[in-house]
């Protein structure tokens, strides 16, 4: 994954390669729990079902750049 980012090749990434798909999710998961952290985890399972799609697709490049990031440490 050299080529710069940008939303395509965000968007790209995910749907290429699982493992990086659920590192994203999860990660991005956790920054939406972190915002809802309020909510029971009963609560935030029905909210993040709603919510997934669009969260997914808003934090495509930010979420790319954090695994692009852990990855290499």
């Amino acid at each position: 994954m050299s080529t710069p980012t940008n939303m395509h090749t965000a968007r790209m990434a995910l749907n290429q390669d699982p493992e990086v798909r659920r590192w994203v999710e999860d990660w991005l998961k956790n920054k939406e729990r972190s915002v809802n952290a309020n909510m029971s985890d009963e609560e935030f399972a029905k909210h993040w079902l709603y919510v997934r799609p669009e969260r997914m697709h808003e934090g495509a490049i930010e979420g790319i750049a954090a695994y692009r990031e852990s990855t290499s440490e």
